[in-house]
């Protein structure tokens, strides 16, 4: 089996440089005008899962939720301040306390939550 998680943006291009060029995420492929939708995914390194974002099709995005989190974790402490370093100017606070004391949390474009945990 295989897992990819998708999601719909108003804002494909700022969600494909966010999550391609300040995160690092590998873009496995692409797609335009596809019925109607354009659309980006990722690799999520390590797991086998892919991370898809779609625009178009008429649907409008999703509505944030202080709980809707995407929680990636890194051995490699480097990495973490290197990402972390890219991401100044959209850090935030976790609502989850437990998120609040091992995460450092960004908004990605359309205001969800990205965690960085240290494994």
């Amino acid at each position: 089996m295989q897992v990819r998680f998708a999601r719909h943006t108003d804002r494909l291009s700022e969600i494909v440089r966010f999550y391609r060029d300040d995160l690092g995420l590998p873009v496995r492929g692409e797609f335009r005008d596809h019925a109607g939708y354009d659309g980006v995914f990722f690799d999520l390194p390590g797991t086998g899962a892919h991370l898809e974002f779609t625009s178009g099709g008429g649907q409008a995005a999703p509505t944030p939720d202080p709980e809707s989190l995407l929680v990636l974790y890194l051995d490699d402490d480097a990495e973490l301040q290197r990402l972390a370093a890219r991401l100044t100017g959209r850090e935030i606070t976790p609502a989850n306390p437990y998120w609040q004391q091992n995460a450092s949390a960004f908004l990605d474009p359309d205001g969800f939550q990205v965690l960085l945990v240290r494994v």
